[in-house]
């Protein structure tokens, strides 16, 4: 007997808004918001590259146009993260 295949990760990941201050996100049932001081590689990007967001994990967030990692755990609890990237 076969074992059914492994389905995708069902965790939702949508960008809900792109503002001039920031990044709004929804990741899974929670809501967070990528600050451009905070999160610099956003700023100048194309919404279509904003947009071009990925899951990997079940924790694990990545942009492939703008070569951008972050970990969920980062986004939500900042004060483990304490280092400011600078582009």
């Amino acid at each position: 007997m076969k074992s059914s295949k492994l389905g995708k990760n069902t965790l939702a990941l949508e960008v809900q808004n792109v503002s001039p201050h920031g990044i709004w996100m929804l990741i899974g049932s929670k809501e967070f918001f990528l600050d451009y001081d905070q999160f610099p590689w956003f700023r100048d990007a194309k919404l279509s590259e904003i947009f071009n967001v990925e899951l990997h994990y079940g924790d694990h967030l990545f942009w492939p146009d703008l070569d951008v990692d972050l970990e969920i755990d980062s986004l939500e609890n900042p004060a483990k993260y304490p280092l400011v990237a600078k582009k």
